[in-house]
């Protein structure tokens, strides 16, 4: 369970390195794309209602309310519930096709794209 739980919090903050950039409205109606070295990824869906929804390479989802606070993006209201109840990231200024590397709450790096669609 508690594998599980660590797992799933590297998941959602990964998610959080991988903003849909300054203007969060780039990614509306598309998706951005994070891949690990190992070839793991999650999926990242921002809506214009502040819902958000995630899925990883092993099948597992997760949803989320995301708020834009000053220069971060933040997700709250993680389900399923994680160890911590809210993540905040600085925003990333990204075109459909620009890719930008961040890394996970574990320092471990992770490549981004803003790809064009919902896929």
């Amino acid at each position: 369970m508690l594998r599980t739980l660590a797992v799933a919090t590297v998941s959602a903050v990964c998610l959080l390195a991988a903003p849909a950039g300054a203007e969060i409205n780039d990614a509306f109606g598309n998706t951005v794309v994070s891949r690990y070295a190992d070839g793991g990824w999650v999926k990242h869906w921002f809506n214009p209602d502040g819902t958000y929804t995630a899925q990883f390479s092993d099948g597992r989802r997760l949803t989320a309310r995301w708020s834009v606070r000053g220069e971060r993006v933040c997700l709250t209201h993680i389900r399923p519930n994680m160890l911590i109840p809210r993540f905040c990231t600085e925003l990333i200024d990204a075109s459909i096709g620009e890719t930008w590397q961040s890394r996970d709450p574990l320092g471990r790096r992770v490549s981004n794209v803003l790809v064009a669609g919902r896929g």
